[in-house]
């Protein structure tokens, strides 16, 4: 009988890929290897989502996490298709040492900066299912899980209850209900789940005083009013054909908050097309410190997305198929284990100070100067796009679109 996992954001191909592998890491960084795969991924996502109604706004870390503790126990074609999907290019035994440096990195911001940024993972196996010592030890040591053992054959809805109470825990109450009722069921065997929140001050903080409410135009048909902060500040910031790029930076300057903001109120599509990774370190380039005077709106939304149908649709389709999939490095055997859900719900607040934002993501398995020239106007009155960062590794710890800044949190 084929059993669930559930992966809440919630093979290394051939010999002669494990040895490209190992000839790109000797002469890269490990670390830079990652992050640039990862935020390969995130865009490879972010295509897939964006046609979703509304506000968009993830965690491609947190998925990545996620799916990355999945994929450690993946095997032939399984492993083959997630590695493609998610642009795994380390080794399996490269992989997850690497993980776990960049997650030490991401933690290690806190004890720099005047901000709170945690990263958590959580293993919520079945109490009588024979996981390998191996795939456990693997996933402590590099993903620093808390292992909690508990009874889906019984219990199935209480689990996801406790399961929810450890990400709202994580998450300072800001994501709720992530596992809704009917994902789990008695044939679930395991939830793995990582849970990022973030709380950072803005460098240089905007005066209440100045925010006023403003038009914002959803469409080239329709407007909102929403309150629009502003000041006038020295900042990164470019201009080119088609868009505008603003860099704000949290105190400390680890973190930083990317806004691309097309000219015309109804450019957005156009900015996504091109959105990619390699477009957006061109974009970077152009970035100089000047004076800018910055119009932008306070927002809170949130947003949830069920991943199966896009990962498949991505290239990750056995892991997902009962008669198909092969987990056999988690329990040692290759058809008893698949994918049945991936799970991801993130949340962000920005305002006069700062910014708060919080996102988790789940994989179930189941058995089955003088005089200066004038400063630009950065008015962000119309659909943009926003992607927080860490600065020194570049790693994208959110992205989003913003559609609708007074849309109400799902």
């Amino acid at each position: 009988m084929r059993y669930i996992i559930i992966i809440r954001a919630i093979s290394i191909i051939l010999m002669l890929h494990q040895f490209q592998s190992f000839v790109i890491a000797s002469t890269q960084d490990t670390l830079t290897i990652l992050v640039n795969d990862n935020s390969a991924f995130a865009f490879d996502l972010y295509k897939e989502l964006r046609n979703a109604n509304g506000n968009i706004f993830f965690s491609p870390y947190s998925i990545s996490s996620a799916l990355a503790m999945t994929y450690a126990g993946a095997g032939e074609n399984t492993e083959k298709q997630m590695a493609a999907t998610l642009h795994f290019s380390l080794s399996q035994e490269q992989l997850h040492p690497t993980f776990a440096k960049l997650a030490k990195k991401l933690n290690e911001i806190k004890l720099k900066s005047n901000i709170r940024l945690s990263v958590a993972n959580s293993l919520w196996p079945q109490q009588d299912y024979k996981f390998l010592t191996e795939y456990m030890w693997l996933l402590k040591r590099h993903y620093g899980v808390s292992v909690s053992m508990v009874n889906y054959k019984c219990c199935w809805d209480s689990t996801r209850i406790k399961i929810n109470s450890w990400v709202e825990e994580q998450t300072q109450n800001k994501i709720k209900d992530l596992i809704k009722p009917g994902i789990l069921d008695s044939l679930t065997r395991l939830v793995l789940v990582n849970a990022i929140y973030f709380l950072g001050d803005w460098a240089k903080p905007f005066n209440i005083d100045h925010t006023k409410v403003d038009t914002f135009f959803v469409s080239s048909e329709k407007y909102v009013l929403t309150p629009m902060m502003r000041q006038k500040n020295r900042f990164r910031y470019a201009e080119l054909d088609s868009f505008q790029i603003l860099e704000l930076t949290y105190i400390g300057n680890e973190l930083s908050m990317l806004i691309m903001l097309p000219k015309e109120n109804d450019g957005i599509n156009s900015l996504e097309i091109s959105f990619n990774s390699e477009n957006l370190k061109k974009w970077e380039t152009f970035l100089t410190n000047q004076k800018v005077i910055v119009h932008l709106p306070k927002f809170k939304i949130s947003a949830q997305f069920m991943l199966k149908d896009k990962l498949i649709s991505m290239g990750m389709v056995d892991a997902f198929d009962q008669f198909k999939a092969n987990f056999a490095g988690m329990i040692g055997i290759h058809d008893s284990l698949y994918i049945n859900a991936v799970i991801h719900k993130a949340f962000i607040d920005v305002n006069e100070k700062g910014t708060e934002a919080a996102a988790s993501s789940a994989v179930a398995v189941f058995e089955p100067t003088s005089v200066e020239p004038p400063s630009p106007i950065f008015r962000v009155d119309h659909p943009f796009l926003v992607l927080i960062r860490e600065n020194h590794t570049g790693s994208i710890l959110f992205l989003g679109k913003v559609s609708d800044p007074t849309e109400k949190c799902q």
